[in-house]
C-alpha cells in the first residue's frame, strides 16, 4: 500500500470547486483486487463531481467519504439493490479471497457468503492503512466510521462482523423512535469529535424519524503543513475574479520555489506537496476567466491521470488565496440518476 496517494484537487477561478480522492501510483507487488478498489473510487469521484457541479457556489466534499460510507451499505444488499449500488459506485463485482479471510477457519454457510465479499476486505485495508499512515506520519488523518442501529431491531450477526472487521464500525445501539433528538445529538457528537470540532450538527433536526432504523456515518479529518511553507509577512491582499467576472480583493499567500508543475492550452496545473511527500494538493486553474466549466468538462479519470503524469519540477511563481468552505447537499436524487 505504499503507493497510495491522497489528492486534493482544487479547480480554482471564481469560487473554488474542491475534490478529494485517492490516486493510485503504479507499485511492484500491488494487488490488483485493490488497485481496482481504488480505480472504482476514483470513477465514481468524477461522476459524482459532474453531477454536483452543477449547484450554485463553491463545492467541497470528499467521494472517497460517500464511497466508504456506502460501502458499509453496500455489504447488506442483496440482488438488484446490490448489482445497482456496484454500478453506480464502481465497485469490482469479483469476489476475491480478501485479506481478512482465514482459509483455515471453519465457518458456516451464512457467514462464508458474507466472507466472500473480498471487496470489503480490500477497501477495508485501505482503510487501516490511511489511518495507520496518519497515526505515525507528519501529518494527522483519521478516518472513522460508525453504525447507529435502533435498539432491539436485530442486525445480523455476519453482517456486524463485516463492518466491524473491514472497517472498524462498531454498531451503536440508540433509539430513533421514542428518543429521536437524543440519538441525533449522540451521532451529532461523535462526528464532531471525530473531526477536531470542525464539523458541528451534520444531521439537522426533521432529518431523522421514527422509521430510521439504521445511519451509517464516516468522518475523515485532515491536517498537514506544506513541505515548505508559505510565509505569513508575505500573505497580502490581492485582485481575485469570480466566475461572474467581478474582482474582488482577497488575501492571498505567496511564495516562489520548485514545483511540480504542468500547462497546456487550456489551464496550469500544480501540485503542492505536504510533509513527507505522501500527501499533496492538485491545483487546476483555467486560462480564461470563464473557463471554469470547459475544464470541468475535460475532467475524466484517464485524462487526469494523464496530466498527473506531465508535472515536473519548474520554479513557480505561486499565489493562493486563503479560502473556508462548507457545503451540505443531499445525494439521494444524484444516485438515482
Amino acid at each position: 500500500m505504499k503507493a497510495i496517494k491522497c489528492v486534493l484537487i482544487l479547480v480554482v477561478l471564481g469560487g473554488i470547486v474542491g475534490e478529494c480522492w485517492a490516486v493510485e501510483k503504479p507499485a511492484q507487488g500491488q494487488k490488483r483486487a485493490q488497485q481496482a478498489v481504488v480505480e472504482g473510487n476514483n470513477e465514481f469521484a468524477l461522476e459524482l463531481y459532474a453531477k454536483l457541479r452543477a449547484q450554485e457556489g463553491n463545492l467541497f466534499f470528499s467521494p472517497y467519504s460517500i464511497s466508504t460510507a456506502l460501502a458499509m451499505a453496500y455489504a447488506g444488499a442483496r440482488g438488484e439493490t446490490e448489482s445497482q449500488m456496484a454500478k453506480a459506485l464502481h465497485f469490482p463485482t469479483t469476489k476475491p479471497v480478501g485479506v481478512c479471510q482465514d482459509p483455515n477457519k471453519k465457518v458456516g454457510e451464512a457467514e462464508q457468503a458474507w466472507r466472500e465479499q473480498g471487496f470489503h476486505c480490500e477497501f477495508g485495508a485501505i482503510v487501516e492503512d490511511l489511518n495507520v499512515r496518519g497515526a505515525k506520519g507528519s501529518y494527522e488523518l483519521n478516518v472513522a466510521n460508525a453504525l447507529w442501529g435502533q435498539q432491539g431491531y436485530g442486525f445480523l450477526a455476519e453482517f456486524l462482523e463485516l463492518i466491524k472487521s473491514s472497517y472498524g464500525g462498531e454498531l451503536n445501539e440508540v433509539d430513533f423512535v421514542k428518543a429521536r433528538e437524543a440519538a441525533r445529538q449522540t451521532i451529532n457528537s461523535w462526528v464532531e469529535k471525530q473531526t477536531r470540532d470542525k464539523i458541528k450538527n451534520l444531521i439537522q433536526k426533521g432529518v431523522l424519524n421514527s422509521m430510521t432504523r439504521l445511519v451509517l456515518t464516516n468522518a475523515i479529518y485532515f491536517k498537514g503543513n506544506w513541505a515548505r511553507q508559505f510565509e505569513e509577512d508575505k500573505t497580502r491582499e490581492s485582485p481575485f475574479t469570480l466566475i461572474s467576472g467581478e474582482g474582488v480583493n482577497v488575501p492571498m499567500m505567496n511564495q516562489t520555489a520548485e514545483f511540480n508543475y504542468m500547462e497546456t492550452e487550456d489551464f496550469q496545473g500544480l501540485e503542492l506537496p505536504y510533509v513527507d511527500d505522501e500527501l499533496s494538493m492538485i491545483i487546476l486553474l483555467p486560462r480564461k476567466v470563464d473557463g471554469l466549466s470547459s475544464l470541468e468538462e475535460m475532467l475524466s479519470l484517464e485524462k487526469f491521470s494523464g496530466w498527473l503524469g506531465k508535472l515536473g519540477k519548474r520554479k513557480v511563481i505561486v499565489s493562493v488565496p486563503k479560502f473556508r468552505m462548507t457545503s451540505r447537499f443531499g445525494l439521494a436524487g444524484v444516485l438515482r440518476s
